[in-house]
């Protein structure tokens, strides 16, 4: 009961505390704190570079930006490269710092980390489809998905992540509900509510997941069946089982990076937790800013037509410090037509790991 009292307090339900109302949520020791410092500075920023790359090479390409798969892949980039400024800068400043804002203020900084994580996750759910589409139905992929769909679809998802994110800045708050023991102001249906929609997420991303496995199978018994002659369309199946064979990789990493966060969530629901699993958990809440990490090398950087685009612009700026150069002194002569066909010739990097197919 005196505990309860106090999460009371900590969320603003009683008045005339003497103390800060975020103590009971801030948790870490010093060193603790220097550890939390260091770890999500460099997460988050090897994220944001990492996820702007992303960002740059697709929208610096007139082909990739207007195919649908890249749409969602520039969408999770957005996603992941929000999530880690915006998560770093405020759980840095709440656990480091120990900064304290009024209500409405911290509402807005917790419901803006939910909507980039959140609008992250809906996006692996997009790519998941867009998979099972190509990979599935390669005939009429392109009539299915075309890019105003994609951007209808893509638009639909951010406008229901912002909504439920932010309804407890809309007024959905602890008080008088039980509060969470996890998150200030934040009451414990509003959070058992996100979770079953982001498990609702999650599960579509391995239904989907699974169909595309379950097609990849089909493939090797059609390749086992034909592997002693040509017939059309062996190359795209070879293609689709490869795609297929990194589909445990992308499980595996959701699995690692979301699921002892989803875990501790649902245990503060049902339990009064320790400042020992406080601790856990704001130590585990950075597995999700991996997971930002880690979506541009799945998603983006293991296709051969980023690849392909990176090729090209680190060509375009050498070409162009070359003649910079060439340009600034007087004594060399301006590079040849043989240079510059030097420069712009690319060895295509096979596209055997990434998550693309080549009618997509």
């Amino acid at each position: 009961m005196e505990r309860r009292w106090v999460m009371e307090a900590a969320n603003g339900c009683k008045d005339g505390l003497d103390f800060n109302p975020m103590k009971e949520y801030m948790v870490l020791n010093a060193s603790q704190r220097i550890a939390i410092a260091v770890l999500c500075t460099s997460l988050a920023l090897l994220s944001a570079l990492e996820n702007l790359a992303v960002l740059y090479l697709i929208l610096s390409s007139h082909r990739l930006r207007r195919k649908p798969s890249y749409l969602f892949i520039s969408s999770l980039a957005v996603a992941d490269f929000l999530a880690s400024v915006i998560f770093a800068c405020n759980f840095v400043n709440f656990h480091v710092f120990h900064g304290v804002d009024s209500q409405a203020v911290f509402l807005l900084k917790i419901g803006s980390v939910t909507i980039t994580f959140t609008a992250s996750v809906g996006s692996l759910l997009l790519t998941a489809i867009d998979r099972y589409l190509c990979l599935c139905y390669p005939p009429t992929y392109k009539a299915l998905l075309t890019r105003g769909r994609a951007l209808a679809t893509l638009g639909i998802m951010w406008v229901l992540s912002a909504f439920v994110s932010y309804l407890p800045l809309m007024g959905w708050t602890c008080c008088p509900s039980p509060c969470s023991e996890l998150f200030p102001l934040i009451p414990n249906n509003y959070l058992l509510g996100w979770l079953l929609f982001i498990a609702f997420l999650f599960f579509g991303i391995i239904y989907t997941y699974g169909h595309v496995l379950w097609k990849a199978h089909q493939h090797v018994a059609s390749l086992a069946e034909h592997q002693d002659r040509q017939v059309p369309g062996m190359a795209r199946m070879r293609l689709d089982v490869r795609l297929a064979k990194t589909l445990g990789v992308v499980l595996a990493v959701l699995f690692i990076c979301w699921f002892p966060v989803l875990a501790l969530m649902v245990y503060s629901l049902t339990a009064t937790l320790s400042d020992q699993v406080k601790k856990v958990f704001a130590f585990c809440s950075l597995l999700c800013l991996v997971n930002s990490m880690v979506n541009p090398i799945i998603y983006a950087l293991r296709s051969g037509e980023i690849r392909s685009s990176a090729h090209r612009c680190l060509a375009h700026w050498r070409k162009h410090l070359r003649r910079r150069g060439l340009e600034g002194s007087k004594e060399v002569p301006r590079s040849s037509v043989t240079e510059t066909e030097a420069d712009v010739k690319i060895t295509p990097w096979p596209d055997s790991r990434g998550l693309y197919c080549s009618d997509c």
